[in-house]
């Protein structure tokens, strides 16, 4: 590859905005849920999205600190806003669709709804600590 030929999440993600579209990426899986007998437990959906590893760094997406929010509505929808190690990243349409498809298999679980953003950008500050430890990171 020509160094001229950066790849951009476009490349990668069919429908990706373009660059200077302000449209985000989002995957929607399930249907919503009005009659709801039992809210789900925030400790419920995290368990469930720290089932989804990186396919590079063998650490689990929540560990790494790629959530940014998760949002339970009353309804049990749920919204999670999520980023990447990097936007060049090529699993990155894989990624939100993976994460959607986890949470939900989560019982009386609505409609979810996975938003892939940038900003603020990931560092490796928003690991866990144990993270840190299974990448010798201090």
């Amino acid at each position: 590859m020509n160094i001229n030929d950066k790849k951009t999440l476009s490349d990668f993600i069919p429908n990706y905005p373009k660059k200077g579209d302000k449209t985000t990426y989002i995957v929607k899986k399930g249907k919503s849920n009005n009659n709801v007998s039992s809210q789900i437990e925030l400790e419920s959906v995290i368990n469930s999205i720290k089932n989804v590893q990186d396919p590079e760094i063998p650490v689990n997406i929540y560990d790494l600190g790629l959530i940014y929010d998760i949002e339970i509505l009353s309804n049990n929808d749920v919204k999670i806003k999520m980023s990447l190690t990097a936007p060049g990243c090529p699993v990155a349409g894989e990624m939100p669709q993976e994460v959607a498809d986890t949470v939900c298999k989560l019982k009386n679980v609505g409609e979810v709804e996975v938003e892939l953003i940038w900003d603020p950008p990931w560092t490796t500050e928003r690991m866990s600590e144990d993270a840190r430890l299974a990448l010798d990171i201090g």
